[in-house]
């Protein structure tokens, strides 16, 4: 079922790129910016990316955790994160209980590449509320970061 915009986070625990768990909900008292995205050196997820790292400034100054999600291994997240020199945390959801708790996975992709993360925004306020939502049904859609960042506004005042 989608997530909807007033409910509570689905919590859930990755890996980073280190290899330590990360968990959603111990990060209550900071806004967090969830980026689902289909796969890891691709051009579209790069250009979403490498656009997120070159404004990381305007997150952290609206106090929000950013952390990119994808179904890859956290080793070859690892890999694109220094090739790409990102400067936010990527979550490997390699088991796809993340992107299945936010309704945003695909059933079927291209290539036969079935069960790979939907491009996705979610904004997670400081009491683990989803206040913004955008699935993305087209993988060369990007997500409207100018709505993400008036939301982590709003719930700043």
């Amino acid at each position: 079922m989608a997530i909807q915009i007033g409910q509570q986070a689905p919590d859930f625990t990755l890996r980073d790129t280190e290899k330590n768990k990360v968990t959603l909900s111990e990060n209550k008292g900071k806004n967090v910016v969830l980026l689902f995205f289909p796969l890891a050196f691709t051009s579209t997820c790069t250009k979403e990316l490498c656009m997120t790292r070159d404004n990381i400034a305007t997150y952290n100054g609206l106090d929000a955790v950013v952390y990119g999600i994808s179904v890859d291994s956290l080793f070859s997240l690892g890999k694109y994160k220094a090739e790409q020199s990102l400067n936010f945390t990527l979550l490997s959801d390699f088991n796809k209980v993340a992107s299945t708790a936010y309704d945003t996975i695909y059933d079927h992709w291209f290539n036969d590449m079935d069960g790979v993360s939907k491009r996705s925004a979610f904004v997670i306020d400081k009491e683990g509320v989803v206040r913004y939502a955008e699935v993305l049904e087209n993988a060369s859609d990007i997500p409207d970061f100018d709505a993400v960042q008036l939301c982590l506004k709003e719930i700043n005042h």
